[in-house]
């Protein structure tokens, strides 16, 4: 039997975000398409960067440090982004994060593997660097994102 590979398990429908997106397009992406993180991909479909909710999630957290020193508001997370409220302090804090651009806090050093390389060394790769999900390239090119749920999903289904 031959050996499990990245194609048979990788996703090819691959939600992409832009580097000029802002984190509110690349937030609504995530919760539309029900990401946890997504490759930043250049008008090639090379990929520049990756930006996961840790990024996101780390960017508000920074911002709300500064609201706690700064003034009394209410948490970051009381509202939507787009929410309304007449704290001054929280509105402007919602509307800086909304126009942060995704090159500005994306992480710029990418593992990636190919659709050929064995699962196995894929997840080892994966697990040793504790990351969630390695663009799929070739030719440079993105093809295709092998996420640890894709192989959960497979030992899943092999088991029923």
């Amino acid at each position: 039997m031959n050996e499990l590979r990245v194609r048979d398990l990788m996703t090819t429908q691959v939600v992409t975000v832009k580097p000029t997106d802002t984190i509110k397009r690349a937030t609504i992406k995530f919760a539309v398409d029900n990401v946890t993180g997504a490759p930043v991909v250049d008008n090639r479909s090379h990929v520049i960067g990756m930006i996961t909710e840790n990024d996101i999630l780390n960017l508000i957290l920074k911002y709300q440090d500064k609201l706690d020193k700064d003034t009394s508001s209410h948490s970051l997370l009381s509202l939507p982004m787009d929410g309304v409220t007449t704290d001054t302090a929280l509105a402007d804090a919602n509307k800086a994060i909304s126009e942060v651009k995704v090159e500005d806090i994306m992480t710029r050093s990418v593992l990636t593997t190919t659709p050929d390389e064995k699962i196995v060394e894929a997840l080892r790769k994966m697990m040793q660097l504790n990351v969630n999900r390695l663009p799929v390239l070739e030719q440079g090119v993105l093809v295709g994102v092998l996420v640890r749920s894709d192989i959960i999903f497979y030992i899943y289904k092999k088991k029923v």
